[in-house]
């Protein structure tokens, strides 16, 4: 029988199986157990560690080709975010355990400050005088711990002279902040540092609830924050990026600009660029992993403004230029007609386009013109006026084309012939 524990070292890993098992649901455990006995075996550790987390919310499914499991979550009745709780499990060892219990025994108000020689005494007399084989923590290894509880800004250091003093640091008072943190942790990137926050208060209130809720993402905030990490320190990143095509992730050196996040699906896309070729793409993040910080490049400001320029022709994030770096752009024209008391209808026009013009022909017909990289995006928009549209032309033919035969296939289904129509 396998040993199991909630605890993880690799997130990765787990990130990996929620997302391919329990988010799209399209791998199941014999994808496993057709490779390897010791590949199921993993999967079944790793599945019973994310139900412990996430039990309350699976549900599954019996198909032809088996039993498939899933999350299913009603955004009504859910208070937080459920998959933060994979962030919160740590794995560490017996040593890691007892020092950090340890130093925050010694150091625990602020205004007690100590050196590592006065920390490694007082463990050494305090703290394991009572063993027979003290567990021994060498100056190095508490060196290190401090240095890493000083980056995480819980732990302060003071140099007087020649000998640097640790103190703990001040706690923060966040219980006037608990609204915005309730909103950030549940509809911001990166969330997970709300809810680490929101640990500390005692609230046991919610002001927000969520008729969208996308919960998924929070699974990649670890990829996020190393991302926005790079941006802010204008550094390139070496990145794995999965590929449907690919069995294996592909290692690209990258330059990241900007995330785009949709506001009807909740799908993170991080647009960037690739020196190699010369060129700018979008990749969602959930396919993103292993980020690597590399150097800073000179050349962020002006990537990040063309990026901006770039944005006027953009309706989603696909961005097309050839070779040279030039715009290959796809024009896009539709005419409406609206009724009287319709003015409804135009408002929507002006409000939802993202790209283009709106030109009005007469007190009943408007004109939206487009100048886009890829009219494909826009064609979920554009049938949304499918009922009111009187013409329509793409320069990209195969597209509007598809977009037609989509319609004539819908007529199709519902048995309405063109005489009626018209």
């Amino acid at each position: 029988m396998s040993n199991y524990s909630e605890l993880i070292k690799n997130f990765e890993k787990i990130r990996a199986y929620m997302r391919d098992f329990y988010v799209y649901g399209f791998k199941k455990r014999d994808d496993y157990s057709e490779k390897s006995t010791k590949s199921a075996r993993s999967y079944d550790d790793e599945r019973r560690r994310i139900e412990s987390w996430l039990g309350d919310h699976m549900s599954f499914v019996r198909t032809p080709e088996g039993k498939n499991v899933f999350i299913s979550i009603d955004s009504r009745t859910i208070r937080h975010n459920p998959f933060f709780n994979a962030w919160k499990a740590k794995s560490f060892t017996d040593g890691d355990i007892t020092l950090h219990f340890i130093i925050f025994d010694i150091l625990h108000e602020p205004s007690i400050s100590r050196t590592v020689t006065e920390i490694m005494r007082e463990i050494d007399e305090k703290y394991l005088s009572g063993f027979n084989k003290p567990m021994m923590f060498d100056e190095s290894t508490i060196r290190k711990k401090l240095k890493e509880y000083c980056e995480a800004g819980i732990i302060e250091s003071q140099k007087e002279g020649r000998r640097v003093y640790y103190r703990r640091a001040e706690n923060t008072d966040v219980s006037d902040l608990e609204d915005l943190l309730h909103y950030f942790s549940e509809a911001v990137p990166c969330g997970a540092i709300g809810s680490f926050l929101l640990d500390k208060t005692e609230s046991d209130t919610d002001t927000f609830t969520f008729k969208h809720h996308y919960i998924t993402g929070a699974i990649d905030s670890g990829v996020m924050a190393a991302l926005f990490t790079a941006m802010r320190e204008k550094r390139a990143v070496t990145v794995s990026n999965l590929s449907r095509r690919r069995d294996l992730p592909r290692r690209n050196r990258i330059i990241p600009l900007r995330f785009f996040i949709s506001v009807q699906s909740g799908r993170q896309h991080l647009i960037a660029y690739l020196p190699e070729y010369n060129h700018f793409q979008s990749y969602r993040v959930d396919y993103l992993s292993q980020v690597k910080l590399e150097d800073v490049t000179p050349r962020f400001d002006e990537l990040r403004s063309e990026l901006d320029r770039m944005q006027g022709k953009m309706w989603g994030v696909s961005v097309k230029r050839n070779k040279w770096g030039e715009d290959r752009l796809e024009h896009v024209e539709f005419t409406v007609k609206v009724d009287d008391g319709e003015d409804f209808i135009v408002k929507r026009l002006y409000r939802e386009k993202r790209v283009g013009e709106i030109e009005m022909i007469d007190a009943h017909t408007y004109r939206f013109t487009a100048d886009v990289y890829d009219s494909s995006e826009m064609v979920p928009w554009i049938r949304s006026f499918i009922c009111r549209i009187t013409d329509m032309k793409f320069s990209n033919r195969s597209q509007e084309n598809k977009f037609k035969e989509d319609l004539d296939a819908l007529y199709s289904m519902y048995g309405v012939r063109e005489e009626d129509e018209a």
